[in-house]
């Protein structure tokens, strides 16, 4: 299969679920032998990645079937809806610069707007592979937070509404977010199910850390309104349980906006993916409460270091999380996380390592290669290759 491969960053480049999405999708399908030609941009000022750390990103073998095209986010000023109108110009800027080799590609998959500018040309008659648009979370159609996350989605939700409606195919990590994308009209012929996946790298086979009578939680993410962290520190502020535990939170969160407390530590940004591993193996239990989701990579981190999760019902979780591994709870409800943890810290350690055993043990079906055969396996029946 000859994929074009149409997204905005990649990891290491340009940190994201979506870029390291991207970066994996990618690397994976070229080891499978498939020819990848990825367009992928920078934003800012940062210097574009020399041809030397795009292969040492990739490393030899995916090299051989894969041509990496760097561009520029085309940012300007700011401006209500400026995101939307420079990814329509980046869209644009990838089509000017691949129009003359469009005949050399069997596939399109574009991340979120980027293919937005080859829709449009589609829908005027030009000649065009077909066109697979994937928008991670659909976050825009799930409950908001608060009143600017709701303005936020309204300014979303008709352009995401058409580059869905004028794909040939639909992506989706399943379960929720299949019903949220038929829901806004997209019918089921089109979408295309495939959850995300983890490095084979990140799994063990059984959890490395032996819960005790001291739970050992972990959140792991920016202060996001969406991400539930509010919800967290409010819970962590009124827990009553006379039983140990310790809160770990990893990423930038504000010094203002930390909790004054011995049992809650903060690690800062983690970019390692080594010393992140290192953190969750000192762990039980992910807390991830988010307001909206796609199918996040914390997550599937977590599970693969053989951690349980606290979390939501929202976007496509329950396709990897249920009672057997972890625990649920409403988004926006602090006083019922609150309850929830209580419960956990009083529970047995017997209970809280049977939910790690389950974790370690079913993310086995979700690596890379896994998920890039089946995405491989998928399209060419779409595609009748």
């Amino acid at each position: 299969m000859r994929l074009l491969l149409l997204t905005d960053g990649i990891m290491p480049f340009t940190v994201g679920g979506m870029q390291k999405h991207s970066q994996l999708l990618a690397l994976n399908l070229a080891k499978l032998g498939h020819s990848i030609t990825l367009v992928h941009c920078i934003y800012g000022g940062k210097p574009l990645p020399t041809p030397t750390e795009i292969s040492h990103v990739f490393g030899e073998e995916a090299m051989k079937n894969l041509e990496v095209i760097t561009l520029r986010f085309p940012q300007r000023s700011w401006f209500p809806g400026h995101y939307l109108y420079e990814s329509y110009g980046y869209s644009k800027s990838i089509f000017e610069r691949l129009k003359s080799r469009l005949n050399e590609f069997d596939f399109i998959y574009a991340k979120g707007f980027a293919g937005w500018y080859f829709l449009e040309q589609k829908k005027k008659m030009k000649q065009m592979p077909p066109i697979g648009v994937k928008f991670h979370g659909y976050e825009m159609f799930q409950k908001p937070a608060n009143f600017k996350m709701w303005l936020q989605n309204k300014l979303l939700q008709k352009p995401v509404l058409w580059n869905n409606t004028h794909a040939d195919f639909v992506f989706s990590y399943g379960g929720g977010i299949t019903q949220l994308i038929e829901k806004i009209g997209i019918s089921a012929d089109k979408i295309i199910e495939v959850p995300t996946g983890i490095d084979a790298s990140w799994c063990v086979t059984k959890p490395s850390h032996k819960a005790t009578e001291t739970i050992q939680f972990c959140f792991v993410g920016r202060f996001e309104r969406r991400k539930g962290i509010e919800e967290i520190q409010a819970a962590l502020s009124n827990l009553s349980t006379t039983k140990g535990f310790h809160f770990h939170f990893a990423g930038p969160i504000p010094q203002s906006k930390q909790l004054q407390s011995n049992s809650v530590t903060y690690h800062g940004s983690i970019g390692e993916s080594a010393k992140m591993m290192a953190l969750l193996d000192q762990c039980d239990i992910l807390v991830a409460p988010s307001h909206s989701e796609g199918m996040p990579n914390v997550i599937m981190e977590a599970m693969a270091r053989g951690l349980a999760v606290v979390t939501t019902r929202v976007g496509a979780i329950e396709s990897v999380v249920d009672e057997h591994n972890g625990w649920f709870v409403k988004p926006g409800n602090s006083s019922e996380l609150r309850d929830l943890l209580q419960r956990i810290i009083e529970a047995e350690p017997s209970e809280i390592e049977a939910k790690k055993h389950v974790s370690a043990q079913r993310i086995q079906d979700f690596t890379w290669d896994k998920i890039a055969a089946l995405t491989a396996t998928k399209l060419s029946e779409k595609l009748r290759l």
